[in-house]
């Protein structure tokens, strides 16, 4: 076999260079918290509230992580939690107020790191762009299905 790996065309190694960059370019852009709280924000910026096993599992994450992320919020005042009507050895996480009003201002940053990463881009390439992502992904995710 005569390949050789090179990083530069892993998959892997450049889609998490990329994230990792964005993630960058939000914490600079981001005042107050950081874009770890990000996948919370946009779980519960409509007013909808979750478990903590529920938003790990939207988040993609482990629950210790997600469990973490919400006790640095908790303790920021960014959260509330309520008990779980259907289960009451759980809460529901919603966001609080100020919660609501750091989820818009990372909304505001989040656009502007998005427009800042595709402005070279056409709106043709980002489609492309975004495309082919989607089908890396469900091509991942039946992969480990399978």
């Amino acid at each position: 076999m005569d390949e050789h790996y090179d990083r530069e065309t892993s998959g892997g190694y450049v889609t998490n260079r990329a994230a990792r960059a964005f993630i960058r370019a939000l914490d600079r852009r981001l005042l107050n918290g950081s874009a770890g709280q990000m996948p919370v924000f946009l779980a519960l910026i409509d007013g909808n509230a979750y478990t903590q096993t529920e938003l790990a599992r939207i988040a993609s994450v482990e629950q210790p992580t997600m469990a973490n992320t919400l006790a640095r919020m908790e303790r920021d005042g960014l959260i509330a939690r309520t008990p779980d009507p259907a289960d009451g050895r759980s809460s529901l996480v919603s966001l609080n107020k100020l919660g609501r009003k750091r989820a818009a201002e990372a909304m505001e940053a989040a656009l502007a790191v998005n427009e800042a990463a595709f402005a070279p881009l056409s709106a043709a390439e980002r489609k492309s762009f975004f495309d082919l992502l989607h089908r890396v992904i469900a091509a991942l995710d039946a992969d480990g299905r399978a």
